[in-house]
Parts: C-alpha cells; sequence; structure tokens
C-alpha cells in the first residue's frame, strides 16, 4: 500500500523591515506576511564595517542578519527574513540620504555614471539562519541637468528619504537611467524569484 507524505504546512513570514514596497512584493505573490522594523542602528553598524574595509556584499549580508536575528530572538518560533540593500559607487558605500540635500548630492555624484545596488536576504526559523542570498545590479545614469536634478530631489523627496540613493525606480525614478543590468526587483531591494524558490523548496509555501 502507498503511503503519500503529508505536504508541510505553509507558513507565514515575518518580514524585518518597515519598507512598504518590500512588504507589498511579497503580498502581490500571495505570501502571508506581516512586516515589523528591526530598529538597528544601520548608519552605524555600516561606518564601523566600512572603516574594517569589509567588503560591499559583505555589509549588505551582514545588515540583513542582525534585522533578522534581532526579530527571530523575539519570535523564536517564526519564519523571518531579514532584508538590506546598499549602494555602492567607486568604493564607497551609500545609504538612505537623511535631507533632500544629501540625495540630491548622491544623484550628482551618479550622473552620467554607472553605480551597484546590492541587495542582501536572510532567512531565520526558530532562531537561526538557515537560508541567505545577496544579488547585484548595476545601473547607468543619464547626463541629467543640475535644474533637473534639483526639481526632482525636491518633489520627490517624501518618497526619497526611504530608498537607497535617493530614487525610485518603479516611479518617476525611472527618467533618471540609461542602462540597467541586473534584476528588477534586486533593485527594488528584494529579489524575489530566489526567495520564492527557496521558499517551496521547502515548503513554506504552497506549490
Amino acid at each position: 500500500m502507498l503511503i503519500h507524505k503529508a505536504a508541510p504546512m505553509p507558513r507565514p513570514l515575518l518580514l524585518a523591515s518597515a519598507s512598504t514596497i518590500r512588504l507589498q512584493l511579497l503580498r502581490n505573490a500571495g505570501i502571508e506576511v506581516t512586516a515589523q522594523s528591526a530598529r538597528i542602528d544601520e548608519d552605524s553598524i555600516r561606518r564601523a564595517l566600512q572603516a574594517e574595509a569589509a567588503h560591499p556584499r559583505d555589509i549588505a549580508d551582514a545588515l540583513a542578519e542582525m534585522k533578522a536575528r534581532k526579530l527571530a530572538e523575539k519570535n523564536i518560533s517564526a519564519l523571518v527574513l531579514g532584508c538590506d540593500q546598499i549602494l555602492a559607487f567607486k568604493g564607497q558605500v551609500y545609504g538612505k540620504p537623511e535631507t533632500p540635500a544629501e540625495a540630491r548630492a548622491q544623484l550628482g555624484l551618479f550622473r552620467d555614471q554607472t553605480h551597484q545596488l546590492i541587495s542582501a536576504l536572510v532567512l531565520y526559523d526558530e532562531g537561526k539562519p538557515i537560508w541567505r542570498h545577496i544579488s547585484e545590479a548595476s545601473l547607468t545614469m543619464r547626463s541629467l541637468s543640475d535644474a533637473y536634478l534639483d526639481d526632482y530631489a525636491t518633489r520627490n523627496w517624501s518618497a526619497l528619504q526611504h530608498c537607497v540613493g535617493g530614487y525610485k525606480l518603479e516611479e518617476e525614478g525611472v527618467r533618471l537611467f540609461s542602462g540597467i543590468n541586473g534584476d528588477y526587483f534586486t533593485i527594488l531591494g528584494l529579489p524575489m524569484l530566489p526567495l520564492i524558490g527557496y521558499l517551496a523548496t521547502r515548503g513554506f509555501i504552497a506549490t
């Protein structure tokens, strides 16, 4: 008599991020998810890692793990996803701008140049890391006038303050670029395809 083993039950995901776009992407994919900010001091950690000459990919990975671990320690039975994204340009690492002037200054640096967006994911289950992934995309910015960049940073500040690099590709920010090499979801800060692949393989989501 052939006995069929029951498939694992899908499990809800706890997203260690305050990012609305990450939460939206997961929900749009039909994944049961709630979000909670991990509240780590990202700037201090990033600066400390840079002072140690850490590679940008390692910085993104470390920040994603710290976020996941912090929430996993408080939600020991949960499946927790930590995410982080950094921008790498000419050996420097950039995070979210703190003022419209800083956003404008960053955009001026990237004009006519190519930079990298690095997105890291770390998944914890029952308080332990079980999977990690790092994706990278390269973006080349157009030659844009000072007047346009001034106006762009000012008009869009309410959205840009939450975005690494000071732009949102899914909105007007797409006008800033002449070329992109990489996965669209990586640019949005959540490489969806590898994440879904892993969740499906482990039976955490239905297939």
